[in-house]
């Protein structure tokens, strides 16, 4: 069974998590508990794995993934898309935003269009959204 992080990782998560949330005008999620979850997943992986590593994927080679970057929390989806797979970062209902997806991404299948609240906010990479769409057209099914 993993060990629980520590509460100074747990905190560092927390403040974090808050810092990213006005930086990109979003909110944790409503339920306490998801936040907490995703917080203390953050944090585990900060502390065996030396990153943030998103903790609501599965990895075959977690060491793989730190050195790819593409799932650090704020990942590349969130910092694209501003869509948060862990639904740590969502809008004021608890609902990813998922306004700037592809038409054909998962969460947009699943969520509909969800608005993004602030779009002055958050999304560095924007830029970068046209060319991962090539490559998400390009990867095998």
């Amino acid at each position: 069974m993993p060990q629980e992080p520590s509460e100074k990782t747990i905190e560092k998560m927390r403040n974090f998590v808050a810092n990213y949330c006005r930086k990109s005008g979003t909110r944790t999620h409503p339920d306490p508990e998801v936040t907490e979850a995703v917080i203390k997943g953050l944090a585990s992986h900060t502390e065996t794995l030396g990153r943030p590593l998103c903790p609501c994927r599965f990895y075959p080679d977690k060491q793989a993934e730190v050195q790819h970057r593409t799932w650090i929390c704020a990942c590349d989806d969130m910092q694209i898309y501003k869509y948060c797979h862990c639904l740590l970062f969502v809008d004021e209902n608890g609902m990813p935003i998922t306004e700037y997806l592809p038409e054909d991404h998962e969460g947009r299948k699943m969520y509909g269009v969800i608005k993004d609240p602030s779009p002055d906010l958050g999304r560095p990479l924007r830029d970068q959204a046209a060319q991962r769409e090539i490559e998400r057209r390009e990867r095998p099914s």
